[in-house]
This record gives C-alpha cells, structure tokens and sequence, in this order.
C-alpha cells in the first residue's frame, strides 16, 4: 500500500501551512509585548518626572505676607517703592533668591524684573539707612530680615525665614534714577508675578488707595 497518497501528501502541506502561521503570530505578539512593556515603562518614568516637577511647582514657591508702598512727598503724591514681606510656602525646599524672577504687569507696563542684589542695612553717617544696592526698573532687591537657619542673605533656608522685596516703582526709589514706571497714582492696580528656579508660581494683586494726601506708608 502506497503511503505518500496524493490526500496525505495535502494534509502535510495545510498542517506546514498552519505551522509557520502560528511561529508567525507568536513572532509579532512577543514583538508587539515587548513594544507595550517598552511603552509602559516609558509612560511611566515620563509620569513619576511629571509628578515630581509638578510637586516642585506647588511646593517650591514663595508666599506673600504683607505688600506696602512708600511715596513720594509733594505735588506728584505718587508711589515710588513697593515693600513686599514674604517667605516661602510650607514644604518647600531652599529658595535661592537669585534664581527667584517676578513679572511687574503694572499700568501700561509689563516688565519681568531679575534679583538685583541683597540690600545691606546700615548707616550713611547721618543716622539714616544706607543700602548698598538699591531697586531700579530691571531689577528687585531683596532683604532678609529673619534668618533663623543662618547662612546666606539671599537664600531662604528655613520656613521661618522672612525676607523683603523692593521694587522702584518710580524714580525716587531707584539709585540710578530709573524705575518700572513713573510711578503709581491713587487707584492704580499692579499684579506680581513671582517664579522660583523650580517654576513654583505665586500671584498676588495689589492696589494703591485712592487717596495719599499726607501718607508715607500705605498698605497695598
């Protein structure tokens, strides 16, 4: 009896056939597992880093206290200095205050100012405060006033450390006799926008009162 008849000699053929169609899609599912897998761990570094930066913007920012204004004497009755009183924000880690940048949009003007310095509080012979850097309409300064963790005058180490802003707002404030504008009248509105090196962002909107008549100092 012959053994190769031409119906087994089919059935070899379709059961070949069927063979290298299944190792075929055994191929493409482990490629196609493997590219998930691939794809998931990626999706999932890319998450964690995203997670973490987003954190680092809600907590690595700095919290504004009290905002006042100083203007200036005479005809113009104007503010010419900004005080901003701040610290940073619970959990946060260690500001570095040169890194810190704060945009100014102020009437008719928007200008994003960078840390000019940390004023030196001391005295110019005659009894008044003499500082070494002062603000100007390109640059804050800033001045600790609370270091309770020591070390540097322009990084905020602790949550207890206290620190200043200055902005020159107009020309009386500025050594150079340059400020952000000519100054804010009665009524005027400005928003500060302040971003540390970890892009946490604060924004606090303040507004001159509608009268200065006879006042040094005014709460924004």
């Amino acid at each position: 009896m012959e053994l190769n008849t031409p119906d087994e000699r089919d059935r070899g053929q379709v059961g070949i056939g069927t063979l290298i169609v299944f190792i075929a899609m055994v191929l493409v599912a482990a490629i196609a597992a493997g590219v998930l897998i691939n794809t998931a761990g990626f999706l999932q570094t890319k998450s964690q880093q995203t997670g973490e930066q987003s954190g680092e913007q809600v907590t690595n920012r700095i919290q504004l206290a009290s905002i006042t204004s100083q203007n200036i004497s005479g005809s113009t009755n104007r503010v010419v200095q900004v005080n901003a009183t701040a610290s940073r924000a619970p959990g946060a880690d260690t500001i570095n205050l040169k890194e810190v940048t704060i945009q100014w949009v102020g009437p008719e003007v928007v200008k994003t100012l960078k840390h000019g310095g940390a004023e030196t509080l001391g005295s110019d012979g005659t009894g008044d405060l003499n500082y070494a850097v002062r603000p100007n309409a390109t640059h804050f300064t800033t001045t600790i006033l609370k270091n309770a963790a020591g070390g540097a005058n322009d990084v905020l180490n602790s949550d207890a450390d206290v620190v200043r802003f200055s902005f020159a707002a107009g020309s009386g404030a500025s050594a150079s006799g340059e400020g952000i504008t000519d100054g804010l009248d009665p009524g005027d509105q400005v928003t500060l926008r302040v971003v540390t090196a970890s892009n946490g962002r604060t924004v606090q909107s303040i507004s001159v009162p509608d009268s200065l008549t006879g006042k040094s100092v005014v709460s924004l």
